[in-house]
């Protein structure tokens, strides 16, 4: 029942989506839709939701073999190239939310907060409290949640062309490298990693 407003709202954004086309797309009545889905914004919730819970689930998965919160990190951003509807129906509606009283704008400040918070986390767990040029975590953090953004923004215009994964983890390794240092968690630590994610993504 989810899939119809997620390719839906993908296609269209979310003002250009109504409930009868949501419900011709699944192939039950308004009626019947809205028995499940009273909203359109409840139906903009679930959608959130569900991709937060497949974040979630990919981090659950793979947490243990991330050696550090950055490593984690990349590790999603690869995973992103395996679902890119998911990913083009969050930049379609991220787009859309800077209009004037959009219903994710709220659910969309709060989690790009929760991610700034925890890149920062991440950056200061490996670096310290100073970064290459004397940057804190905080400065550098939403530099780095950009460069996520906008690789995926790039990779959805033109996928056969642009490898999303690679220059993220260039830029790991360009950090690291300015940095002197690369400090790998104990095996032990891993799965605070996977916890921290967990935490961020929810």
């Amino acid at each position: 029942m989810l899939r119809a407003p997620f390719e839906l709202f993908s296609e269209r954004g979310y003002r250009g989506t109504s409930i009868a086309a949501i419900a011709e797309r699944i192939g039950v009545s308004q009626q019947g839709l809205v028995h499940y889905f009273p909203t359109k914004n409840d139906l903009l919730t679930a959608v959130l939701e569900l991709r937060g819970q497949w974040d979630v689930a990919q981090v659950l998965r793979t947490g243990d073999s991330a050696p550090t919160r950055l490593d984690l990190l990349a590790d999603l951003v690869e995973y992103n190239t395996d679902r890119p509807a998911i990913v083009q129906v969050f930049t379609v509606l991220a787009a859309d939310s800077v209009t004037e009283n959009h219903p994710a704008k709220p659910y969309l400040q709060e989690r790009y907060g929760h991610v700034r918070d925890g890149v920062a986390a991440s950056l200061r767990q490996e670096f310290g409290e100073q970064l290459p040029g004397g940057l804190s975590p905080e400065h550098l953090a939403p530099l780095v949640v950009a460069a996520m953004d906008g690789l995926q923004l790039r990779w959805l215009l033109n996928p056969e062309e642009v490898d999303m994964p690679a220059p993220f983890r260039e830029m790991l390794t360009l950090l690291r490298a300015a940095a002197g240092r690369r400090r790998l968690s104990p095996s032990g630590e891993r799965s605070r990693v996977k916890g921290w994610a967990v935490s961020m993504l929810t």
